[in-house]
């Protein structure tokens, strides 16, 4: 994941749990920011606010302020993530978590979070901005579209 300059690049580090950023193109300059929860897996990043979205294996969401690196916000995750999204059309944050199989999407402003069940193993997503999430769904060998509204 880049900033919106394509200056830097941040990079989820699963152990120790931690975001490694360095400017680009030559990759110096490095940074270790480290994570309230273990195993950073998935990243995105809201260009238009400045936060970065970690989804970690022990069970969270986090946000990051992409210029300090520091903690600004921490949600709970129905499990271990495959995949992290976020939707600047929305401004909802996606998490495919292959078990127990679902995406869970939270709104960073407010909160909120929903949970959509697709299938077990179903980890895979594909984000096409405007409003359509891909799922990529073993159980019922093809694809899940859902909405994002």
């Amino acid at each position: 994941m880049t900033d919106a300059a394509g200056k830097r690049v941040f990079l989820a580090i699963r152990e120790p749990s931690m975001i490694l950023v360095a400017r680009l193109p030559d990759l110096n300059e490095v940074k270790h920011w480290d994570l309230p929860s273990g195993g950073a897996h998935g990243v995105d990043i809201d260009h238009g606010r400045g936060h970065l979205y970690v989804a970690c294996d022990e069970g969270a969401l986090v946000e990051l302020d992409v210029g300090s690196g520091v903690v600004t916000n921490k949600w709970p995750i129905a499990g271990a993530p495959d995949v992290t999204f976020f939707n600047p059309t929305t401004g909802l944050v996606h998490i495919a978590i292959g078990e127990p199989g679902l995406v869970q999407s939270i709104h960073p402003r407010t909160g909120n979070s929903t949970q959509i069940v697709t299938s077990a193993g179903a980890h895979t997503t594909a984000l096409v901005v405007r409003d359509r999430l891909y799922v990529f769904s073993p159980v019922h060998r093809g694809i899940l579209i859902l909405a994002d509204f």
